[in-house]
């Protein structure tokens, strides 16, 4: 989970968006220097400390989420984001429709899918009722990820960056039957959608998973967080075909915890440690991408360095320089 909070239900919606705050020259600037085929964006946009780096007044986490992103979407820089809440649900076309007439045609989105088709056993948490600690038995089900995940995507339209499917950890599980059973997975999915796949087990990594990923055309989604490699080092490990295009998550620094880097970070308004090691790495890996001719989604959460839309504008200008 990358935010505090859901994305609200459509019918929470209000019509009228908020105003953003006037992007500087220099935001400007970045943006005209860097290529289309660059989207970057925060993970969610629905933070009320982002008051005065991307709305221009304070709002409520409520009044954001519903209301927010085409203020978000204003910002130059801000060309993509994470649609989280649909981890949590899953979401019909003429929704996902409602979320594409909000944001410009050079907008994406990365769209993380429905937790059933990733979550082997549901975890011992309130939110889960009676199926806590139950194993699921859509875990891994093709046939309700193509009906009930994939098909409804057609109403982003060319907006859609990728499907996600974010595994958490898997614990014992032996990484060549993990590997298996992901293949078998992903070939039966419709073609013609891009999945994305964020494992957090470095022992996944290597051949087999590389091989699987190529085989349906399917990309790895390099993530920066706090137990993998780096994502140079997760990049050698794999076959170029699972990074083009090159989708980028940056969450954590090494070693660091959700819920400690939330409570260091928060209200999210300002950058309050950078993390230039990482930088670093992602941007060394995106800039040979671009001048590759690989197109590249990156996004940032507000945990990796305090303020995601602030770490998008440094990330900005070290691509630049790296670019030149």
């Amino acid at each position: 989970m990358t935010s505090t909070s859901r994305q609200p239900a459509l019918f929470e919606l209000p019509s009228s968006p908020l105003a953003a705050v006037q992007p500087s020259d220099e935001q400007r600037a970045l943006a005209a220097a860097l290529p289309d085929s660059l989207h970057m964006g925060a993970m969610t946009w629905s933070y009320p400390g982002w008051a005065g780096v991307v709305y221009a007044q304070k709002h409520s986490e409520r009044e954001l989420a519903g209301r927010g992103l085409t203020a978000y979407a204003q910002l130059p820089l801000l060309r993509a984001a994470e649609l989280d809440r649909t981890y949590y649900e899953t979401l019909s076309a003429a929704s996902y429709a409602r979320y594409a007439e909000q944001v410009p045609d050079d907008f994406r989105f990365l769209v993380k899918a429905h937790e059933d088709c990733t979550v082997s056993r549901y975890p011992m948490h309130a939110r889960y009722g009676k199926k806590r600690g139950h194993d699921n038995p859509r875990y891994l089900d093709a046939s309700y990820a193509a009906e009930m995940v994939v098909e409804p995507l057609s109403g982003l339209g060319s907006k859609l960056a990728a499907l996600l499917f974010q595994f958490s950890p898997q614990g014992e599980q032996e990484p060549d039957a993990f590997v298996d059973q992901l293949h078998r997975f992903l070939r039966r999915l419709p073609r013609g959608v891009l999945y994305a796949v964020e494992i957090r087990n470095r022992a996944l990594l290597g051949a087999a998973y590389g091989a699987a990923l190529a085989d349906v055309g399917a990309v790895h989604c390099h993530n920066a967080w706090s137990f993998m490699p780096s994502v140079l080092t997760q990049a050698k490990q794999l076959p170029k075909e699972t990074r083009r295009p090159l989708i980028l998550r940056w969450l954590l620094r090494r070693n660091d915890r959700f819920a400690e880097a939330e409570a260091r970070y928060a209200p999210f308004n300002r950058i309050v440690a950078e993390d230039p090691d990482t930088r670093a790495e992602v941007t060394s890996l995106v800039s040979k991408a671009l001048k590759s001719g690989v197109p590249a989604c990156v996004l940032l959460d507000n945990k990796a360095e305090g303020c995601a839309p602030e770490s998008v504008s440094l990330l900005a200008k070290a691509l630049v320089q790296a670019l030149s």
